[in-house]
Formats: C-alpha cells, structure tokens, sequence
C-alpha cells in the first residue's frame, strides 16, 4: 500500500522533473506526479471495481468537466463494435480544454475517445480497447494532451493514437496485453511533429512496443521510470522510429532503441522485472 507520506515526496518531485521534460500549463503542473529517475518498481496498483453501468447509443460530447462517477460506459446500437474499424465513432468526444475523469469504458468500447483538442483523461479506464482507447487530433502545435493515471488492457493494437499535433504526456498509467502504447501517426494526409512524454507507468506482457514515432517528421518520445513485468527477454520495444509519410502507406521502420534525438532515455529509464 502506498503511504501518504511518499504522495508526498513524488509531487514534491514534479516541478524540476517536468521542466526537464519542458511541459508548461496549469493541468499538468498540478496534477502530475514525476517520480525520481532510477525508482525503485512499485507493484502494479489494482484495478477499480466500476460503480454501475450505463449503455451509450451515440456520441457524449463533452465541454468543460464530465466526471463518470467511475461508471461503466458501453456502446450500444451504432456504438456497439470493439473490432477494428477505422470508421467507428467514438463514446466520448472532448471539445477543445475538456476534461474526462472517473470512467470505465466496458466492452463494447466503440472507438473510445477523441480529443479534438487539448485535453485531460484522468483516471480513465478500459476494460477491452477496441479500435484505439483515445486518439489525439488537435491542430495546434501548442496543444497538451495529457492522461493521468487510469490504464487498458485488451488493445490488439493502439492505445494511443496521436494523430495530431502538439504534445501527449502520460503518466500513471497501466498497460497490458496489448499491440502498441502510443504511436505518431505514421500515414496520416496530415502530419506534424509531435511530442510524446511517457513517465510512471507499468507495462505488462503481452506487448510489442511503447512509442512509436516519425523521425523524419522532428518526433520526439522521452521516457522515464518504465516499469515492464513479466518480459524476461526484453522483447517489448520501448521506442522505435519510423519514416512517416502523408501517403496512406505502411511506414518503414528506422530502428529501435535510444538515440538522444528521437527517442529520448536511457536504459536505466526503463526497468525489468
């Protein structure tokens, strides 16, 4: 059990961590806990029991703050698929600066969430991702997504879809049995350089890779404090870069590892248990 006492010390922790990391605004500097580099690996914290259930036959749009009361939204109707669909629409859509916390997305997740521009999913939580869990669509290059806390399971995929523009920072999460944590768009019609920061998170197998990203594109991923389970044989990827394109055709892999340009760590950033 965690102890209020070392809350205490990660959040003291944040503000000279996430300058490193060069994150600005107000929603991630209040809420997102940086712990040290080279941290010991913490067990992985249970999952929530979901507080009722409520079925979703379209779309809920939301602006401002939509707190779930850690419910768990289904689709249903037009919204009941979990497969791979580009196509599919999404249980919730965020307007630009919208928050999502306090939701369990149930099978059939649909194509989970969209933001359609800077965003907050806190404590979010899927229980079988369909398409993708969240996907990142904002223009702007000063857009911040950000995910704290929460986790997925069951993404024979993507997790995190970052087709936009801007920055995504997650952390606190969890994932396992999945394809791919977050990957930059790598054919999009439209693309961007995008920043991706993954710290605090635990990762458990089956799994293929954490970030992907566009070198080509000016793509950055910076990992710290990974924590990987049950991978022995270090076959999960943490990073790998790609030559993306606007083309709609499959990007090549450039390699794997860190680099100090695209993919920013070291290996004492990621750990193995």
């Amino acid at each position: 059990m965690t102890s209020h006492k070392r809350r205490t010390v990660r959040r003291r922790a944040l503000a000279g961590g996430l300058a490193a990391f060069g994150v600005t605004g107000a929603a991630i500097v209040t809420t997102t806990l940086l712990a040290p580099a080279g941290a010991a690996p913490a067990a992985v914290p249970a999952w929530p029991a979901a507080k009722g259930a409520r079925p979703v036959a379209a779309t809920i749009e939301v602006s401002g703050t939509y707190d779930g009361g850690l419910k768990r939204f289904s689709g249903t109707g037009a919204l009941g698929s979990d497969g791979q669909d580009e196509s599919q629409q999404p249980l919730f859509v965020l307007k630009d600066g919208a928050t999502l916390k306090n939701v369990v997305l149930g099978t059939p997740a649909a194509d989970g969430v969209h933001c359609l521009g800077s965003c907050t999913l806190r404590n979010v939580w899927w229980e079988n991702v369909g398409e993708d869990a969240a996907t990142f669509k904002g223009t702007s290059a000063n857009a911040v997504y950000a995910v704290h806390g929460g986790g997925a399971r069951g993404a024979s995929d993507k997790v995190f879809q970052f087709n936009g523009a801007g920055k995504l920072v997650v952390t606190g999460f969890q994932v396992s049995d999945f394809g791919k944590l977050v990957r930059s768009c790598g054919n999009c019609k439209k693309q961007y350089r995008r920043t991706i920061i993954v710290n605090d998170v635990d990762i458990t197998v089956p799994g293929k890779s954490i970030v992907g990203v566009n070198a080509n594109y000016g793509d950055t991923a910076s990992l710290r404090n990974v924590r990987i389970h049950g991978d022995a044989k270090k076959k999960i990827k943490p990073c790998t870069r790609f030559t993306g394109n606007n083309t709609g055709k499959e990007p090549a892999e450039l390699g794997t590892g860190p680099d100090a340009t695209t993919c920013r760590y070291t290996p004492s950033d990621v750990s193995y248990d």
